[in-house]
């Protein structure tokens, strides 16, 4: 029944949110709608940064 409905890719989806905004930010600082995707774009840049450079390689 998850499945189904996509329970799954909805729990990941919270999980990233939330992630997001304990990382960088509760709201966005910027007025304008471009400037603000702008922003938002520039803080998942940093975060998937952030992420990469904990997980360890394996060889």
């Amino acid at each position: 029944m998850k499945k189904d409905r996509g329970y799954h890719k909805h729990s990941l989806a919270e999980t990233a949110i939330f992630r997001y905004k304990q990382w960088l930010s509760h709201k966005l600082t910027l007025h304008n709608n471009n400037a603000q995707v702008s922003e938002a774009l520039a803080n998942v840049k940093a975060m998937n940064k952030v992420i990469r450079l904990g997980i360890p390689v394996c060889q």
